[in-house]
């Protein structure tokens, strides 16, 4: 009996954990994008993308040509070949290319034209249909929307922004999509950690406040995702405090309306979430650590102290996450 209960509560120790992978790379990470249980593709700074085709085992690191000053924080691949990357920078330095052919050939989709741009985040609903979220322009956040694979990027207009509000270019995480036309997308700032929502595709907004932090230019919302059209969690904190835990979780049933805080929280700032339905299990992680929930978001348990800056799951489980200095690994439950 003593021996049985000694192997029952080291089963509940090792209940999850990441497992360290080479990423023949020391680039900055921040974007994932997980495909099956096989294949994911992930990228950086300094032009960095990387794939693996064996779970992990192996992978495979680049750089886009010509594109060695680019900051590709945000990556969406919609299957094994094709593959959406988006830099983050000020003007031109914000870009959108595609692969059809598992990264033989880079296109270069989309050049922010303005001086002032900054692109945060790139999501995409199919292969087709996709948005990609960016700094305030002119008092509105900079959204730009594609109906043909991205070739062209039209401008959608959301409500006004308050002043110092933006989206945060940290892990990809800030922009939710849903369905056929449902997204959101996060901010942050002084005073300004809000939610937007469309459910057309971009065309009409409303927008909800949040309990969640903001009381700096680094404080704010920093990862959103739902279940579902109406369950959702937002994550973030202040990444330049990133072991303070104070407001940086909130949780909505009714698609974003409105936002409660759960009765208790993550050990610190964090930058990504996602729920494993596989495992009915919600994963948290940020520079100071992962969490874990397996009862829906009401209450978090620790479960790794290293740095990561994004994660990405598939259905059945398989999933990665990333961090600074070519810092990869795998998910184990």
């Amino acid at each position: 009996m003593k021996l049985l209960v000694t192997l029952v509560f080291a089963t509940s120790l090792l209940a999850q954990s990441w497992t360290a992978q080479n990423s023949n790379t020391r680039a900055s990470l921040r974007g994932i994008s997980a495909v099956d249980a096989r294949t994911a593709y992930a990228s950086g700074s300094g032009g960095a993308w990387l794939v693996t085709t064996d779970g992990g085992i192996t992978w495979r690191a680049n750089k886009v040509g010509g594109a060695e000053r680019l900051d590709f924080r945000g990556i969406r691949a919609i299957d094994a070949r094709t593959v959406f990357l988006m830099s983050a920078g000020s003007g031109d330095l914000s870009r959108i290319y595609k692969t059809n052919d598992a990264g033989e050939h880079w296109t270069l989709l989309f050049t922010n034209p303005d001086p002032k741009g900054f692109f945060d985040s790139l999501a995409f609903w199919d292969a087709r249909h996709g948005i990609v979220v960016g700094d305030q322009l002119e008092g509105r956040a900079e959204i730009r929307i594609t109906d043909d694979g991205g070739v062209t990027w039209q401008r959608r207009d959301p409500p006004a922004g308050l002043p110092g509000e933006g989206s945060f270019a940290a892990s990809n995480s800030c922009l939710a999509l849903w369905g056929k036309k449902e997204v959101w997308f996060a901010t942050g700032g002084p005073g300004s950690a809000r939610v937007f929502h469309s459910g057309d595709s971009g065309h009409t907004w409303t927008v909800a406040s949040t309990p969640m932090r903001s009381d700096g230019a680094a404080a704010g919302i920093f990862a959103v995702t739902f279940t579902d059209g109406r369950h959702g969690m937002v994550v973030g904190g202040d990444y330049s405090k990133d072991k303070e835990d104070r407001q940086n979780i909130a949780m909505t049933s009714d698609g974003g309306r409105t936002w409660t805080t759960p009765a208790s929280r993550p050990g610190g700032f964090r930058s990504a979430a996602a729920f494993i339905p596989a495992h009915k299990l919600w994963l948290v992680t940020g520079t100071s650590g992962s969490d874990s929930s397996d009862d829906g978001g009401k209450t978090w348990k620790p479960f790794d102290s290293g740095a990561y800056n994004a994660m990405s799951f598939v259905k059945s489980g398989a999933g990665w996450a990333v961090g600074p200095q070519g810092r990869i690994a795998r998910f184990q439950r």
